[in-house]
């Protein structure tokens, strides 16, 4: 998540539009999961990748520019040989399908656009919650998105009630494991749909300023966690001793614990006597 918005953020400065690949199906092995994202800004700016550069990536590309001008969405499905797919770090041939978009990238997101979406995920997220952005890739209304928070809120359409209504118990499964994927809805499971999950970071709360934790906190910082460091010895929890940590509590560390959420994505770990 906080990949996407860093990207996000740096092409708002320099772009007004840019075209957005995202990887949503792949069969096999690969270094890049589904939800990859590559941003094709119109000045040719490139951030991001849908898999390691290569065949794939240089494809996306070259389609990116049809796509800005003409500002319709695409699905591209490409069939790779055993040398095609060797270089993107899949074993053997397979299939690899990318989704692209125009996306405007004003300063202040449109309503009703694809950033705006993302600017509600990426608030709900920064308050623990979690959420889906589904996205239909058929056409003719490809690119409409549909927005699922997990406090039940949402926001946005596919274009077609039927496929609203059956949006929720389609998110429910990737909700539940953290991963995206591309589902099928309407009748006979036609329609592609893209649902693309977005988790709260973990965190990692550790109790007691020690030697042990100085290590363990930036080696989580590097693993994506948020951390946490509580102690009630102000000269152990400084700055100084744990420059990677994003927040530090001194106080009595049984009463600040409490005040602390404790979810399924936090890692909770002891390192102090009492």
């Amino acid at each position: 998540m906080s990949e996407l918005f860093d990207q996000i953020d740096a092409l708002r400065q320099v772009e007004g539009r840019a075209a957005l690949a995202t990887l949503v199906s792949t069969h096999g092995t690969t270094p890049r999961k589904e939800g990859a994202k590559m941003w094709v800004g119109e000045d040719g700016r490139i951030l991001g990748s849908v898999t390691i550069g290569g065949c794939v990536d240089a494809e996306v590309m070259a389609e990116a520019e049809d796509v800005l001008s003409g500002a319709r969405p695409k699905l591209l499905s490409m069939d790779l040989g055993d040398e095609d797919a060797w270089e993107i770090g899949l074993t053997c041939g397979g299939t690899i399908e990318v989704f692209l978009e125009p996306v405007a990238l004003g300063s202040v997101p449109q309503p009703a656009g694809t950033l705006a979406l993302y600017e509600k995920l990426r608030a709900h997220v920064a308050t623990g919650g979690s959420g889906a952005i589904l996205t239909r890739m058929d056409p003719p209304d490809a690119g409409a998105k549909l927005l699922l928070l997990d406090d039940g809120r949402r926001e946005g359409s596919l274009a077609d009630p039927v496929l609203d209504q059956e949006a929720g118990a389609a998110a429910r499964g990737p909700l539940a494991t953290g991963v995206s994927r591309t589902v099928g809805l309407g009748p006979g499971e036609a329609v592609k749909v893209f649902v693309e999950v977005h988790l709260p970071p973990p965190t990692l709360l550790v109790v007691g300023g020690s030697h042990v934790a100085m290590p363990l906190v930036t080696l989580a910082r590097s693993l994506g966690y948020r951390t946490i460091v509580v102690d009630g010895r102000p000269r152990l929890a400084t700055r100084e001793r744990f420059p990677d940590v994003d927040e530090l509590q001194v106080g009595i560390p049984s009463e600040l614990v409490k005040r602390i959420p404790l979810r399924p994505t936090t890692a909770l770990v002891l390192v102090a006597h009492d």
